[in-house]
């Protein structure tokens, strides 16, 4: 069974496609010739994955999901959260990205933060959100070119090494986004598509 997974970004479609069910044809938006940025404009992440969701299944027909992640900091409120992609800017530069929120948290001991994923599954019409989170902290300098966005400076709770040191296979039995496929895979497995 054909699903497009809303993202242009490479690394995510790899990242996921090695989550889920062998089976599972995932597609991305260049496979389908979806080269426009869909927009973004919920104040929420359950809100911008329904969004991109929604756009494919309305543009292109096919059964679909998409995601959003945030990186959410207990000592900033709860920022960047849905801004994590555009904190620094519209540019999206994960490196500016990662000094901004350093930056803010040059002489803070809190460094308390956790990744949160939402998806947004829209098949045969009907939608689904599944979640996902991932406890950590924000170490003070990046380690690791592994992942992408703020991986190198985030340490999930029980490891020494940040999302960009570990190996992939690793990372995708303990993240945010790992926990929110899993749920996605197990849904669309409980549905006997697979």
């Amino acid at each position: 069974m054909k699903f497009v997974f809303a993202t242009h970004n490479a690394h995510k479609l790899k990242e996921v496609s090695l989550m889920l069910p062998d089976k599972m044809n995932i597609l991305g938006l260049t496979d389908i010739g979806c080269m426009e940025e869909i927009p973004e404009n919920q104040p929420t992440l359950e809100g911008n994955a329904l969004e991109k969701a929604r756009f494919v299944k309305n543009n292109y027909c096919y059964n679909c999901f998409s995601d959003d992640t945030g990186l959410e900091v207990e000592a900033l409120g709860g920022r960047p959260g849905v801004f994590s992609a555009r904190y620094a800017g519209e540019s999206k530069s994960s490196q500016a990205n990662m000094e901004k929120l350093l930056g803010e948290l040059q002489g803070v001991t809190n460094r308390k933060a956790r990744f949160r994923t939402v998806i947004a599954l829209i098949i045969n019409n009907e939608e689904m959100v599944f979640e996902g989170i991932a406890e950590g902290e924000i170490i003070e300098s990046p380690r690791g070119s592994e992942g992408f966005g703020y991986d190198p400076i985030f340490v999930p709770i029980g490891y020494n090494q940040t999302f960009a040191e570990m190996p992939l296979q690793l990372k995708n039995t303990i993240s945010h986004r790992y926990k929110a496929f899993n749920m996605l895979a197990e849904y669309l497995m409980s549905l006997n598509y697979f």
